[in-house]
């Protein structure tokens, strides 16, 4: 056997030993603590139950036109467009990577014109040629040390992650559409009842009017009353302000101009609200749900594997390769056999001198490592926060709505006693006009909590990490990651 086909071997079975420097990649001790898979803390004081979440939690809410502008959103949202844009851009990054396995080659043709000034000088021929030349080159890196499978590895991880990125993008567009819906009805529902407490306070101004004309009130109690008529008209302006407000939002979280939504969500009346008990799960299925936890864990995967890219660049990088040459004065010359040449064997390339900005980039490479395992158990932390957080808001404004129910409830009451009263001369006209803004104010911080209950549901569906498992079918063109 000769030297080259003994070299040839060697490298065959280098290659059958090919070893990868990526480090494992390390553990989460925050994603995997016991305290961290348990059951929520607030969630024995919320109506919430431990079944997994729904993807499409807003079904929940039984609205056909809230369904139907969140369908809308995440097919035509501009936001959503770019993430699903990155994504191609990432893929594209990874198929490139991917090439790397593939052997490269080279095809290469040209003419030279030649003269020779020397031999002119002493010899009167012309001494000028025409050559031309062809040939074709093809090698191959055998990856002894990983660096390519690390390259690779690398480039999934961050298409993997771009993925997750774009998952968010979908929760945070479904549940800003939300928002913008109920913000929409709930100012519906205060404007009626603004509208309403303006109509009782006229028509008390009218009867204060009567009863003056009739003996038994003064002027002064027609200003008063006057006073609470004003009061209340002032709010109305800022009220249908932040319905316009929603709309607007709404126009572009759905892709249109803000002329497009002006009748948007014109019937409805009320925020709605989930009456249901919620299904939020527990804390395992939160992390292993959350596309930003997942985000944070594919960047740490990345991580490792820019590591056993940077350890594999202090090792030499093998490539078989070979190529064939021709070269004749003329172009039918080409293809004789006295003018073909031909190479193949392994090349190797080896940068060892400099190997101090290796291990640099090693130190960097891992501290990258240490940087995205911090990362990644900070967005655990986030997610546990953000779901314990939502959750003691909704809890709290559930019980606060209670509380106000009833307030609004004895105010109710208690104006129609002091009106009932004051017409037979039995209180004044100022107990009317307290218990009239009494119910007033009742009535609207009531509304008001109502529209609270909703934006805690909203914002705990979104923390629950649901809304993006029944994507687009554009989605699945990431499949094969």
């Amino acid at each position: 056997m000769g030297t080259c086909s003994k070299l040839a071997c060697g490298v065959a079975s280098a290659a059958l030993a090919a070893c990868s420097f990526s480090p494992d990649v390390p553990k989460s001790t925050v994603a995997t603590a016991p305290i961290a898979q348990s059951e929520f803390v607030t969630a024995a004081i919320a109506p919430v139950s431990p079944d997994a979440p729904d993807t499409t939690w807003w079904r929940l809410y039984d609205d056909p036109e809230l369904d139907g502008y969140i369908t809308k959103a995440l097919s035509e949202n501009n936001s959503l467009k770019a993430a699903f844009a990155n994504l191609d851009r990432v893929l594209a990054a990874l198929g490139e990577s991917r090439s790397a396995y593939l052997p490269s080659t080279d095809i290469n043709a040209g003419a030279t014109y030649e003269r020779d000034a020397a031999q002119q000088a002493t010899q009167k021929a012309k001494t000028e040629d025409i050559s031309y030349t062809s040939g074709f080159s093809l090698s191959y890196e055998i990856d002894l040390f990983g660096r390519v499978r690390n390259s690779v590895a690398a480039a999934r991880a961050d298409a993997q992650a771009a993925e997750s990125a774009l998952h968010t993008s979908r929760i945070t567009i479904a549940a800003e559409t939300a928002r913008a819906y109920a913000d929409i009805c709930s100012a519906n529902q205060q404007i009626a009842v603004t509208e309403n407490t303006l109509n009782l306070q006229t028509r008390t101004v009218d009867l204060t009017r009567q009863l003056t004309e009739g003996g038994q009130g003064t002027k002064l109690d027609i200003v008063r009353a006057q006073v609470n008529v004003e009061n209340t008209k002032a709010s109305l302006p800022q009220l249908k302000a932040d319905r316009e407000n929603a709309r607007f939002r709404l126009a572009t979280l759905v892709g249109q101009p803000p002329a497009a939504m002006v009748d948007a969500a014109t019937d409805c009346t009320r925020a709605p609200i989930v009456a249901a008990t919620i299904p939020v799960g527990d804390g395992a299925g939160l992390i292993a749900r959350r596309p930003d936890v997942r985000e944070a864990e594919n960047a740490l995967k990345a991580a490792a594997a820019r590591v056993g890219v940077a350890t594999a660049e202090l090792y030499p990088q093998i490539s078989l390769g070979g190529s064939i040459d021709t070269t004749a004065l003329q172009i039918a010359s080409l293809k004789e056999d006295g003018a073909v040449s031909f190479s193949f064997g392994p090349l190797i390339s080896w940068t060892f001198p400099n190997i101090w900005a290796g291990r640099a980039r090693i130190a960097a490479a891992e501290a990258g490592m240490a940087q995205a395992l911090a990362e990644f158990d900070q967005a655990v932390l986030v997610a546990l926060e953000e779901t314990e957080t939502a959750l003691q808001n909704y809890a709290a404004e559930l019980e606060r709505q209670a509380a106000l129910t009833l307030a609004r409830d004895a105010a109710a009451q208690s104006a129609r006693m002091a009106q009932s009263r004051y017409e037979l001369g039995a209180d004044d006209f100022i107990t009317v006009l307290d218990a009239e803004r009494t119910l007033a104010d009742a009535d609207i911080t009531l509304a008001q909590s109502q529209a609270n209950t909703t934006q805690f549901q909203i914002g705990l569906f979104r923390a629950l990490g649901g809304g993006w498992g029944n994507g687009p079918a554009g989605m699945a063109k990431s499949a094969g990651l």
